[in-house]
């Protein structure tokens, strides 16, 4: 059995569990920066729901934020006027995060390639307006605050350290993890593969695309939505930046970093970019973006220059003096 066969028959919860156990490794090694392990929960749910329509359907797509945005609004404005629970609010921000994804589906999966992504583009930046223009309801520029979340399971308080919300964090994006890995090795996540490698030949044998896809992005909203909410309910503000354009860039680009099609991939890039954003901020809050440039560039360029390296090497001959 080869690396990659046995790596594919591993079991889904396996995966899941050692990301679990790194997560609580940080919170017992490092206490103090607690606020950026929850940061880094919620954003790697984010890119590992992006990786289901990106690296898995083949679907290119910049405006997930929308996803996003949405299941944090929901959470919001569900804890601000009716009910601050957080398991009640991550419900309510799923909910919302897979109907729009949904609805917006069944539109935006009628079109493929690059109509597909400017169409996503479009409807992320109708959703960030009327979240600004719905100011009574989500704050508008001012963002959406004032709520307080209650205890998590009526006993753990969301404490000043951050340590019910880091620990509440990981558990999501450690269930997240798991759904997600059992949904892609199921029957449904290899045939939303065949699509992606080959969409006519699926459609010949009698797969339903339409249907499979708007499935898969409905799930990923879902996830997007929890990713939201998580954000929402830690930070207790949502703003209008949790929809927009240059989030949703953001998150493709730690897709990309760590390799999309692999739901690994999706956290490892988070991870990173998450862990040089924090850095370069630290070092210099004021040109951090170039640092973050400069840092991407060296990721990108270093193992290309290390593979023209190995490609224009001489091969060496035995039996020489």
């Amino acid at each position: 059995m080869t690396p990659t066969t046995a790596a594919a028959c591993a079991p889904a919860w396996r995966a899941p569990l050692v990301v679990g156990f790194l997560g609580l490794a940080w919170y017992i090694a490092l206490p103090d920066q607690l606020g950026l392990l929850t940061k880094l929960a919620f954003t790697a749910l984010l890119v590992l729901s992006l990786d289901l329509v990106v690296g898995f359907a083949g679907l290119a797509t910049l405006g997930h934020a929308a996803l996003f945005g949405v299941g944090a609004y929901a959470a919001g404005v569900f804890a601000l006027r009716v009910q601050a629970d957080p398991l009640l609010g991550l419900g309510v921000g799923m909910l919302f995060g897979g109907l729009t994804a949904f609805l917006s589906g069944l539109f935006l999966l009628r079109y493929q390639g690059f109509t597909f992504l400017m169409l996503t583009v479009a409807f992320a930046q109708i959703v960030q307006n009327l979240a600004n223009k719905f100011r009574d309801l989500t704050g508008g520029d001012d963002g959406l605050s004032g709520f307080t979340m209650s205890p998590l399971l009526g006993q753990f308080r969301f404490d000043l350290e951050g340590k019910t919300a880091a620990l509440y964090a990981l558990a999501v994006l450690v269930v997240g993890y798991y759904i997600a890995r059992r949904v892609t090795d199921s029957p449904f996540g290899l045939a939303v593969r065949g699509i992606h490698e080959n969409r006519l030949r699926m459609a010949a044998l009698g797969t339903p695309v339409y249907a499979r896809l708007l499935a898969l992005y409905a799930f990923s909203g879902v996830l997007a939505g929890a990713a939201g909410a998580l954000s929402a309910q830690t930070n207790a503000i949502v703003g209008l930046d949790s929809l927009s354009f240059s989030l949703s860039a953001e998150i493709l680009v730690m897709l990309i970093l760590g390799g999309a099609g692999r739901l690994h991939g999706a956290l490892i890039g988070a991870v990173i970019f998450t862990l040089l954003h924090h850095t370069a901020a630290s070092i210099n809050p004021y040109h951090w973006l170039f640092v973050i440039g400069l840092a991407l560039m060296v990721v990108v360029l270093v193992p290309l220059a290390d593979l023209l390296k190995r490609l224009m090497r001489k091969p060496t001959t035995g039996g020489q003096a």
